[in-house]
């Protein structure tokens, strides 16, 4: 998918708080899912299936709403999360969301995960105009008002994120062969996209280009493909069991390529100690989340209060995950936009309120990235910064680069 939204551009921003202004409480009005007592939040999630480490992200949503509740709810009203298990089956996320918006009557989807999964549901939900809001997936597609007006994301794309790889891969890797793995569906060929326009006029620089089904029980056979393609890059598009498959057998076989892992299959937990430690030393991903593994955020007051939180109401959860401070980051953005609109409850005003942040500072966010939208951008975070593996976590070097509108 063609972007030509962005220009990019290094350094850090100043980090600008929003300020706690809210909608005016006027009359109350409420949509579907609202009432003067409860607000109600569908969601679906792979619990079940290929994608199911990425279940920990619905787990862990679900106890941050429960510990709002425990606050007094948004604005007085309780929260009720209603998340299913679509298995990562695009056909079975159309059966979850009918049920959450035709007999739940939930008043939006909330980070319902996954990029063919989502887009299943995508046209349904924009010609029901029940906001689908702050998708777990950086396909490009969610952030085109015009088009899709009641479809938001939240984490920075992938053709942007795929960009940026192929831009480091020229400028840092001596005459460069690169090989690709890609999860045949709409994500992969998101980043594929990406990644052949941040290659430009040497696009030929890609000598080996396989695919794998979501279906398929291993990618073995493709990266032996990979490796007799005699390539010394290897830009690895594919979620974490498929990612950790191929770093091992990759080692198994000999290919000792610079390895670049898109960042969605970049935990450590569920990716990178599968795929064993020794095997992905010097592996570069694109982070925007401080990660729990990184020894520098050991004191950071956030991370603190994270750990603190987690403690309470996810007891016996790995701390090493990412996916739980992604979980409560977009959660967080959510209960903002949420208070945001005071008593006007409606579809309208949702998607409104969520496209009316400017520089936002959310917990769990790298230092100098901030969550900005508005009516012509629905894309809230826009701003990446490199990662290597080292030891038995990632640490971040380079600047902050930020994808601006252009």
């Amino acid at each position: 998918m063609k972007t030509n939204r962005r220009t990019f551009v290094g350094g850090l921003s100043a980090a600008a708080v929003l300020s706690g202004s809210r909608s005016a409480f006027a009359q109350k009005k409420y949509s579907d899912g609202a009432t003067d007592k409860e607000i109600k939040i569908g969601h679906t999630n792979p619990y079940s299936g290929p994608a199911s480490s990425y279940g920990v992200i619905g787990k862990c949503i679900e106890a941050y709403w429960k510990s709002v509740n425990d606050r007094g709810g948004i604005n007085g009203r309780r929260i009720n999360f209603i998340t299913l298990d679509d298995g990562y089956n695009p056909s079975k996320t159309v059966e979850c969301v009918r049920q959450l918006v035709e007999q739940d009557k939930v008043l939006c989807t909330f980070n319902t995960l996954g990029t063919p999964t989502n887009t299943a549901i995508h046209k349904y939900m924009n010609q029901k105009k029940v906001p689908m809001l702050f998708v777990a997936t950086g396909a490009s597609k969610w952030g085109k008002p015009k088009e899709f007006p009641w479809t938001m994301g939240y984490q920075p794309d992938y053709h942007t994120e795929a960009v940026i790889f192929a831009k480091h891969i020229l400028a840092n890797v001596k005459d460069p062969k690169i090989a690709v793995l890609m999860q045949n569906d709409d994500y992969g060929k998101d980043y594929w996209e990406g990644f052949r326009e941040g290659l430009g006029k040497e696009a030929g620089r890609v000598v080996k280009h396989v695919t794998y089904e979501v279906t398929d029980p291993t990618v073995d056979s493709q990266t032996i493909q990979l490796k007799d393609s005699g390539a010394n890059v290897f830009f690895n598009i594919s979620i974490p069991k498929f990612a950790a498959q191929s770093m091992r057998k990759a080692a198994d076989i000999g290919w000792k390529p610079a390895i670049y892992l898109n960042n969605v299959a970049a935990q450590v937990t569920t990716t990178m100690k599968p795929a064993g430690f020794e095997n992905v030393q010097g592996v570069i991903t694109a982070a925007w989340l401080k990660d729990p593994t990184d020894h520098q955020w050991d004191n950071d007051e956030e991370m603190k209060a994270w750990r603190d939180w987690m403690a309470k109401y996810m007891p016996g959860a790995n701390l090493g995950d990412v996916n739980f401070n992604y979980a409560c980051s977009v959660s967080c953005l959510m209960e903002q936009t949420l208070k945001k609109c005071g008593d006007e409850l409606t579809h309208e005003n949702l998607m409104k309120q969520a496209a009316n942040h400017q520089k936002l500072r959310v917990p769990g966010l790298l230092p100098g990235i901030t969550v900005s939208t508005s009516p012509t951008d629905f894309y809230p975070v826009q701003a990446v910064q490199l990662q290597r593996f080292k030891g038995e976590s990632w640490e971040l070097f380079g600047e902050i680069m930020h994808a601006e509108s252009s």
